[in-house]
């Protein structure tokens, strides 16, 4: 467990300052967890009186009264449950008309309160439409009135999206709202971060001091690398290593234990990588993944574009600039989920490809896919949603059906540069007996319609792929995509290049 308020730093002076804000993070970053402990600490420094509860129970209620009338049930459950009986609110709350019932509990309670009331509305963003105005409308009721009338000292609005932007008398898609909202009276609007490279330090060190196993330099920096710091993944990672793999206490974990973590979480396909998965689909979604898997520049400011903030919500794509997806683990799940159709049309057995040393036949692998896509490509690249990238997804869904039988397809989208970097990494048994790892990079380019051919930009990229990977050769592959080659497919044709630096390449044009 980290302490919640360096993830959350602009929160205690606002409760200092009885302020109404929001806080919003994607799911599984540990948001719930950082507000029940920030309210615990508040109530147990001895100055407030502070829950967090869930709105989510209202979701379903037929009626503004019902949702009313739940949202108050769940806050008398967690007062009860966290808060001394001083502290909680009178039993039963007073009458009141539909419409009103939220602004008269809440008033009530903090009469008779002898701290002032911190209420967390968490998951605030199940309510859509008419429920969550209404709701908040009472917020800002009984916020202006608080010169005269007493009333909670703070509300923190939490949720996996910023309120502020939804339409919410319509119940329709997130758009910006003018200052006649109940939305004018917060003083802003905070994100949880995903855990910083320290963090990730810190949290596992507790695990090595519990247990007296340690994590190597490496292995820490390549759980924050695979993660991007990402709550739910930083402790997934270590959960499979020490849970699930069992790797004794007396073993350091190494690079080689993360690896295979990261491959066992992505085959799985937990419930946390499975929900984002099923936002791919999302025409809104698509309209920035697709391009970042091509490799193209997205420029947006998620400050105005909503679709860009939604993806960012969601936690698809990172908070930096220029856009890119979040982490490694999730780029892997993208490519996956949306070549899972390609993937499943592979009918090679892995094992054909393997030596007798257990390196990989490179080339025979490369000679497989020309004759596959040959028979298989148009028919596949029509099936596919992500019709743009749909070449690049089906050479990466063949590879991971090759590769991942016993080795690892690493992916990175080469942003704003037009191009896919893909290091296949294959462990086996060296001369000397010990443990190497054969490594082969491969670039992806498209050619369309009233463009150039890429070739020479092509060779130049890799050159400075196999720069970063300390390689001397690798490979160049060109998808035509122009119409007359779509319309008379090629046949796959292979040729021996030469990089700007010299290095030897081998050319695939399919």
């Amino acid at each position: 467990m980290l302490p919640p308020e360096p993830r959350l730093e602009e929160a205690r002076a606002l409760i200092e300052q009885r302020r109404f804000f929001v806080v919003h993070a994607p799911r599984q970053t540990g948001k719930t967890t950082t507000l029940d402990s920030l309210a615990g600490d508040l109530t147990a420094e001895g100055r407030f009186a502070a829950i967090r509860f869930s709105c989510e129970t209202a979701k379903t209620a037929s009626s503004d009264g019902e949702a009313e009338n739940r949202i108050l049930e769940v806050i008398r459950k967690s007062a009860d449950y966290a808060l001394a009986p001083e502290f909680r609110p009178p039993d039963p709350w007073p009458e009141a008309v539909p419409g009103t019932r939220m602004v008269r509990a809440l008033t009530a309670w903090a009469q008779v309160c002898p701290r002032p009331l911190v209420l967390f509305f968490d998951e605030i963003d199940a309510l859509i439409g008419k429920p969550l105005l209404n709701v908040l409308s009472q917020l800002r009721d009984g916020y202006t009135a608080r010169g005269t009338t007493p009333f909670i000292s703070s509300a923190i609005l939490c949720g996996l999206r910023d309120v502020r932007d939804y339409r919410i008398a319509e119940g329709r898609d997130p758009d910006r709202i003018g200052s006649n909202s109940p939305f004018n009276i917060l003083a802003g609007s905070f994100r949880i971060w995903n855990f910083t490279r320290d963090q990730v330090t810190e949290l596992y060190a507790q695990h090595t001091a519990d247990t007296g196993q340690e994590f190597t330099p490496e292995a820490l920096d390549l759980a924050f690398d695979y993660s991007g710091g990402q709550p739910w993944l930083v402790n997934a990672l270590a959960d499979e290593v020490i849970t699930r793999m069992r790797v004794p206490l007396n073993t350091p974990i190494t690079t080689a234990h993360l690896d295979e973590a990261k491959e066992r979480l992505i085959r799985r396909r937990e419930t946390h990588l499975d929900s984002l998965a099923a936002k791919l689909n999302e025409d809104r979604v698509r309209r920035f993944i697709e391009p970042l898997i091509a490799g193209e520049m997205v420029v947006a400011d998620p400050a105005y574009d909503d679709d860009a903030s939604y993806v960012r919500d969601l936690g698809l794509i990172g908070q930096g600039t220029p856009l890119a997806i979040a982490n490694p683990i999730y780029r892997e799940v993208i490519v996956r989920v949306l070549g899972s159709r390609a993937r499943d049309s592979v009918l090679a057995d892995p094992r054909s490809f393997v030596l007798p040393d257990g390196r990989l036949d490179f080339q025979k692998v490369l000679d497989e896919f020309a004759a596959w896509w040959k028979e298989h490509g148009e028919f596949l690249v029509k099936g596919e949603i992500y019709h743009e990238v749909a070449p690049q997804l089906i050479f990466m869904a063949y590879l991971t059906r090759i590769v991942n039988g016993g080795g690892f397809v690493d992916c990175e989208y080469g942003v704003g540069r037009g191009r896919v970097d893909i290091l296949v990494r294959k462990p086996y048994t060296g001369e000397n007996g010990q443990r190497a790892v054969q490594r082969e990079a491969v670039e992806l380019k498209v050619r369309r319609a009233r463009k150039g051919d890429p070739l020479k930009e092509g060779l130049k990229q890799l050159d400075g792929y196999l720069d970063r990977l300390g390689l001397d050769t690798g490979t160049l592959l060109i998808f035509d995509r122009r119409p007359s080659a779509v319309k008379k497919p090629p046949n796959p044709e292979f040729t021996e290049e030469r990089t700007p630096a010299d290095r030897p390449v081998v050319l695939l044009r399919a």
